[in-house]
């Protein structure tokens, strides 16, 4: 006996037995309708409640995860004010320092300068005698009028000249009196412009420091706001860690492409050095060298950073006191010189490989070389990139840095946005699910239409024997 046959109800007949299970399938559907509704509404709505159950944790995930993001946002934007407005009051203090500690000296030689200029101007100030009491007597006399005497003649006429030589003497005696006064005013002239220079220095200064005051203020605001937690603050704190983000992956990708060009320019003389038929897994050895050494020469670049406080990668070495940070520093950029000259020289060993194979592929290929002036100045070129290049890359460790300190805002940000899409389509999913549940309820119904049918019109009939003709019930 198959499986076929013993669902066969009526042998010979399978279209009768199919009848007869959906027929059989109907009654026991219609009569496990209530339960079965039950079941289908409990659990659609189970697996509702699960999902809006999640959404709801992801989103209190994402809003602790916002409000902790918003935490670090502030208080590394905290944190950089502070040191921003630091290096604002370093400057003022060295330009105080620097420019305003002689004020006193400056002070005096002000002074000075200026009772020298005023002694100066009161010697300028002298203006020459006044004539005689005798020139009111000879105007007396002058207007005396001739009668023909020839004495009084004569007396006119020696006071005549004797009027003129003195005028002539007086005029002689304004001009020395006017040159003295010029000579003293052409003194004058250097301690003016020493005091226009000092007083335009001392102008620079205070614009400087007014400058620098008002940065200082600026940044004081925005140290405020920062610490009150406004809106404003965080936003302008976010954009600034995106487009530090963006600029940083910027400046790390033309470093690693300068990484390239230096791996290219070492790594086949390095085959010389440690042969190049040696491999390590799948990888050829001198290749493997060439990157252990680019590696080693921006290791040594961090540590020479850091040892500069430029960057604060490694918070130990920052914390060195300054002797020991001194030695660091040297043996940092010892170590960096050694390894340029090194590639400065395997550059070199690159060019010579490179001419040695030539000539080896045209005695191979048996065909006459060709003979080719050879210049200096490809040679020259990779020597200098070989040297060169390894201090370059000294630099990485800044936008490094700023690439560290900016990811971890942005990978906040991109976590707080996909917490927020899924929580969304959890709740979307449960209420979809939910809606299912009663589309689910409602094929049942359509698969056990007949009996609900049949069942309506018993109960309408049911209904009809029990009124009389006016619709009252019949008791």
């Amino acid at each position: 006996m198959t499986y076929k046959d013993i669902f066969m109800l009526w042998p010979g007949a399978p279209a009768l037995s199919l009848l007869s299970w959906i027929l059989i399938a109907l009654v026991v559907l219609y009569v496990a309708r209530t339960p079965a509704h039950r079941a289908i509404e409990a659990t659609f709505n189970m697996i509702a409640r699960a999902l809006r159950l999640g959404a709801r944790s992801l989103a209190l995930t994402e809003k602790r995860l916002a409000k902790r993001h918003r935490e670090v946002l502030l208080a590394s934007g905290l944190e950089a004010a502070e040191h921003s407005i630091e290096r604002e009051f370093h400057r003022v203090d060295a330009v105080v320092r620097k420019d305003l500690s002689g004020y006193p000296a400056l002070n005096r030689n002000l002074g000075d300068l200026i009772a020298r200029i005023d002694n100066d101007y009161s010697r300028c100030s002298e203006v020459p005698p006044e004539p005689s009491s005798w020139v009111a007597a000879v105007q007396a006399v002058a207007k005396i009028r001739t009668t023909g005497d020839t004495q009084v003649a004569k007396i006119l006429g020696d006071i005549k000249n004797n009027l003129a030589d003195q005028q002539h003497e007086a005029i002689e005696e304004y001009r020395i009196s006017s040159s003295r006064r010029h000579e003293i005013l052409t003194k004058m002239a250097p301690s003016w412009r020493e005091l226009t220079a000092t007083l335009g220095k001392v102008g620079s200064t205070i614009d400087g420091l007014m400058e620098r005051s008002r940065a200082i203020d600026r940044k004081i605001e925005d140290f405020e706001r920062i610490r009150a937690g406004s809106d404003n603050a965080v936003r302008k704190l976010n954009s600034s860690s995106m487009t530090q983000f963006v600029i940083s992956a910027l400046v790390l990708l033309i470093a690693v492409g300068g990484a390239a060009i230096n791996f290219n320019l070492i790594a086949l003389p390095m085959s010389e050095m440690v042969g190049g038929g040696s491999y390590i897994g799948p990888y050829k050895t001198s290749n493997i060298a060439a990157m252990v050494i680019i590696m080693i020469e921006a290791a040594m670049g961090l540590y020479l950073m850091e040892a500069l406080r430029i960057t604060n990668l490694f918070p130990v070495i920052g914390s060195m006191n300054d002797k020991m940070r001194r030695r660091m520093l040297l043996i940092t950029f010892a170590i960096l010189l050694i390894l340029a000259s090194v590639e400065a020289s395997l550059a070199y060993m690159r060019d010579q490989i490179a001419s040695d194979m030539q000539a080896l592929r045209h005695s191979l290929a048996a065909s006459e070389m060709i003979v080719t002036s050879k210049s200096w100045i490809p040679t020259a070129g990779q020597m200098v990139m070989g040297f060169i290049l390894p201090f370059a890359l000294t630099f990485i460790a800044i936008p490094l840095e700023s690439f560290i300190n900016s990811s971890r805002t942005v990978l906040g940000v991109l976590l707080q946005g996909l917490l927020s899409a899924l929580s969304f389509l959890l709740r979307l999913a449960g209420n979809t699910v939910r809606g299912l549940g009663g589309v689910v309820i409602a094929l049942y119904d359509v698969f056990v239409f007949p009996a609900l049918w049949i069942e309506k019109q018993v109960r309408v009939k049911s209904r009809g024997r029990g009124l009389n003709s006016t619709g009252e019930r019949i008791q």
